[in-house]
This record gives C-alpha cells, sequence and structure tokens, in this order.
C-alpha cells in the first residue's frame, strides 16, 4: 500500500502540518499581530500544501513529484520566516518544516 511506502514522509508531513497550524494560531495571539502577517500566511499556505502532499501520498497520485517539489518550497520559505522570530511556537514550526523539507526532498531524489 502507497501509505506504507511513504509512511516517514506521511509522519513528517502531518507533523508540519501540525505545527503550522498551531504557530498560525498562536502568532494571531501575539501582541504585534500585524508584525506576524507573514509569518502566519506562511503557516497556512505550508499547512495546505503539506496537507494535500500527504493525500497524494496516500492515493499515490502521479504527481508525487511535482506536489513535493512545491512542498520543499513551501517549507523553506516557512521555516524561514519563523526563524526570524524568538517565540517558541515559531522555533518549533521552523524545524518541522526543515523536517519536512529534509523528507519530502528524498522522495525527489
Amino acid at each position: 500500500m502507497a501509505h506504507e511506502k511513504y509512511s516517514s514522509v506521511i509522519q513528517a508531513l502531518h507533523e508540519c502540518m501540525e505545527a503550522c497550524n498551531h504557530c498560525y494560531d498562536e502568532c494571531l495571539n501575539e501582541e504585534n499581530v500585524k508584525s506576524m502577517s507573514e509569518c502566519i500566511r506562511l503557516d497556512r499556505e505550508c499547512a495546505d500544501i503539506c496537507s494535500f502532499l500527504e493525500q497524494s501520498l496516500s492515493r499515490n497520485s502521479p504527481f508525487i513529484k511535482e506536489t513535493a517539489n512545491l512542498c520543499i518550497e513551501a517549507c523553506k520559505k516557512c521555516a524561514d520566516e519563523c526563524k526570524k522570530h524568538n517565540h517558541d511556537h515559531c522555533q518549533k514550526c521552523a524545524e518541522s518544516c526543515r523536517k519536512c523539507a529534509d523528507e519530502c526532498e528524498k522522495l525527489v531524489s
């Protein structure tokens, strides 16, 4: 089954999606929300793309490599933005995004 073949990347994708959603929610509660706008935007994009790739892998989509490349780009951009902020949720999100990008790179290599 496809989900067994891709189990490590599916786990990384799911963890990244959860970390991005948590970061998104916590950023909305920060004192200066406006300064977090790009972080919030990239959290949402990254979470959605990770979720889409997770679903694509579970159904063995013919577009896995293309979707994985998009996911790598989204994860890296989200990680770079989150790293700029000292909030714990941002740092954890950046770490999860980097791990996810690394796992996705294994798919396309």
